[in-house]
């Protein structure tokens, strides 16, 4: 990491630009997340990466993704303030195409089978296990999102969320809870 103190303007917001670049998949994904479609999560990313540029002067280093990731999320609920409607739910073919091979084996069930019947009922499992990710609430969906797809540590999410750690393990471990009781509940899972 440069020194920033050494940083003019131009330079900083160069850093930040190449910054929000690579994290660009993990913005997206969030967005999508808590605003429920491609459209408004493209408009809210870039309007998040228009705001980190131009506060580009605050950032003091550190966690360059839970700082982008927080301005993210704080463009997201700007957007679902500002068009006066609750939090829409992401389709969940879309979602699983883009999640990506690493996060979707960390949430999803393997998609690689060969066989089409195969493929079909792991289709099947990810569809169960995303309509209960989304039905829980949103303060434990959003930590399970930024914990188990965005791998965030828990330390990066109470920064993201302005929370103590200890709310963000606790809410991870009743969301981990809530959803494994909705998935036995329907019969989802043994």
């Amino acid at each position: 990491m440069p020194d920033l103190s050494a940083m003019d303007l131009a330079a900083r917001r160069t850093l930040v630009g190449e910054l929000a670049m690579r994290q660009l998949d993990a913005a997206y994904n969030l967005a999508r997340w808590l605003l429920g479609n491609d459209a408004d999560a493209g408009d809210a990313v870039h309007d998040a990466f228009v705001r980190a540029l131009q506060s580009a002067h605050t950032y003091a280093g550190g966690n360059g993704k839970a700082w982008w990731l927080t301005i993210v999320r704080h463009c997201c609920f700007a957007r679902l303030k500002e068009h006066g409607r609750g939090r829409r739910f992401v389709a969940i073919d879309q979602l699983a195409a883009e999640l990506g091979e690493a996060a979707a084996q960390r949430v999803l069930p393997n998609t690689a089978a060969d066989e089409p019947e195969q493929n079909a009922a792991a289709a099947q499992e990810r569809a169960r296990l995303h309509r209960q990710l989304r039905g829980l609430p949103e303060e434990y969906r959003e930590v399970l999102v930024l914990r188990e797809i965005e791998e965030l540590s828990y330390r990066e999410i109470a920064q993201m969320l302005s929370i103590p750690i200890g709310t963000v393990m606790s809410r991870l471990s009743r969301g981990r809870e809530k959803l494994l009781q909705a998935l036995g509940a329907n019969g989802d899972r043994p």
